[in-house]
C-alpha cells in the first residue's frame, strides 16, 4: 500500500511524457496525408477536364465565351436627299437688262446764237460807261455845244454821235431833262440831226445844214 502511494519514478514521468507527445505528432501527420490526397484529388480532376476539352475541341463542340469588348456600331448614314425633278429646282433669278451706252451725240455743228441787236443809246443810269477821250468822238464840232457841255454828255455817259444820232424822241427828252442849266440846248441847236451827218462822216451834207465845219 505504502509503495503505491509512493512518488512516481523519473522513468515513468518520462515515458508519460513520450506518450503526450506523440498524440499531437500523430495528427499532424494524418494532417498532411489528408492535404496530399485532397491536392492529388484537384490535379487529377484538372487533368481529367482538360482531357474532356479536348476531346470536345476536336469534335468543335466548344465555344468559349468572347471576352473581349464588344465594338460599338457606327452610327446609321443619314438618308441621302431625293434627287431634285425639274419642277423643284429654284428658278434662276432673271437677267439683268444690258447697260445702254448713250448714243454719241452727231457731229453736227451747234448754231451759234444770234446777235443780240444793238439797243439805241440810253441816257442817266442806262447809259454805257465814258469811253476813254481817245476813242471820244469831240463834240465841239458841232453848233451850239462848249466844252462844258462835251463834260455833261460824257459824265451822263454820251461819248459818240452814234449814241445821239440813234436816240428816239423820248430818249432825246430824258436826256435834256439831266442836262440842268444847258436844258433846251439839245432841240434848239439840233444836236441829233448833227450827230447823224457827223457819224455817218458826211461833212458836205452836214455843212450844207449846218454851216461850214
Amino acid at each position: 500500500m505504502n509503495d503505491q502511494m509512493a512518488s512516481p519514478t523519473p522513468a515513468a514521468i518520462l515515458n508519460a511524457g513520450q506518450d503526450w507527445l506523440t498524440l499531437p505528432f500523430v495528427l499532424i501527420g494524418l494532417g498532411v496525408i489528408a492535404a496530399l490526397l485532397i491536392l492529388w484529388w484537384g490535379a487529377r480532376l484538372a487533368t481529367r477536364r482538360k482531357q474532356g476539352r479536348a476531346e470536345l475541341e476536336a469534335h468543335g463542340d466548344v465555344h468559349y465565351a468572347d471576352t473581349r469588348k464588344p465594338t460599338p456600331a457606327a452610327p446609321p448614314a443619314a438618308p441621302s436627299p431625293p434627287p431634285l425633278g425639274d419642277a423643284e429646282l429654284p428658278a434662276s433669278p432673271p437677267a439683268a437688262d444690258p447697260v445702254r451706252e448713250p448714243a454719241p451725240l452727231a457731229d453736227e455743228p451747234i448754231p451759234a446764237a444770234a446777235p443780240m441787236d444793238a439797243a439805241p443809246a440810253s441816257v442817266a443810269a442806262s447809259a454805257p460807261a465814258p469811253s476813254p477821250i481817245d476813242e471820244a468822238d469831240d463834240f465841239t464840232r458841232m453848233k451850239g455845244v462848249g466844252p462844258k457841255l462835251v463834260e455833261r454828255l460824257r459824265a451822263l455817259g454820251i461819248t459818240r454821235f452814234s449814241q445821239l444820232a440813234a436816240m428816239s424822241p423820248e430818249e432825246a427828252a430824258a436826256l435834256d431833262a439831266q442836262l440842268g442849266d444847258f436844258q433846251g440846248r439839245l432841240q434848239r441847236d439840233r444836236w441829233i440831226e448833227q450827230a447823224r451827218f457827223l457819224a455817218a462822216g458826211d461833212t458836205a451834207g452836214y455843212e450844207a445844214q449846218f454851216g461850214r465845219l
